[in-house]
């Protein structure tokens, strides 16, 4: 095989190869693009806005993103995970003693077997088991509510990240394609250089020695 021949073949490969690889850097960009104007826009929308600093309590003052966003509205992803596990996190933690939904729902409905039990029996507790159950109920839907709307934000966060990597990985594939492209280039430059005539001679044991 002439080495001319060869030259175009490897060059043109190598800008079919580059092409793909830019094309694949735009799609990627593009999901990236969506990503982040979507939860973006989907964020903004609800109009969250994180304590100003003046107003901070004690525990959240010792959190660096909430004073870091402190008075700002909620809009990207790194805040929504901020807002998610520092603020309604604490709120939550402070609120239930650390107990989720789920954990409430088994002294709820103890509660409520008590309670109808003190009306069957005309017990004089039940004003209080009445009242504790409301306690319990009430704080049981907040709880809902709240892990709710942090599984809602986290979820914003979880796609904000799949954004950033897509835009990490158009990164990658359009450094490739701009090697790719050079190299290309400089294998064309160097097809043209080469004489016509000129076979491709495959490397031998002993032109490897004789090149030593």
């Amino acid at each position: 095989m002439k080495r001319r021949t060869l030259d175009f073949l490897f060059s043109i490969g190598g800008l079919g190869l580059a092409v793909l690889l830019l094309v694949i850097g735009i799609v990627l960009t593009s999901n990236a693009n969506f990503a982040n104007d979507y939860v973006r826009d989907q964020l903004g929308a609800q109009n969250i806005t994180f304590t100003p600093a003046g107003q901070l309590a004690d525990e959240e003052a010792k959190v660096a993103c909430l004073v870091e966003n402190a008075g700002k509205k909620l809009t990207s992803g790194k805040q929504a995970e901020c807002y998610a596990n520092e603020y309604i996190g604490l709120h939550l933690k402070n609120m239930a003693g650390g107990k989720t939904y789920a954990d409430l729902g088994e002294p709820q409905s103890q509660l409520r077997e008590q309670v109808a039990q003190a009306q069957q029996t005309n017990d004089p507790a039940l004003a209080d088991l009445q009242q504790q159950l409301a306690e319990v109920s009430a704080q049981r839907e907040t709880v809902f509510k709240g892990e709710t709307l942090r599984g809602l934000l986290l979820t914003s966060y979880g796609f904000s990240e799949m954004g950033a990597k897509a835009g990490q990985a158009a990164t990658v594939m359009y450094l490739g394609a701009a090697l790719l492209l050079l190299l290309s280039l400089a294998g064309l430059v160097h097809a043209f250089r080469t004489p016509p005539s000129q076979a491709f001679a495959a490397p031998t044991p002993e032109r490897t020695i004789a090149a030593a």
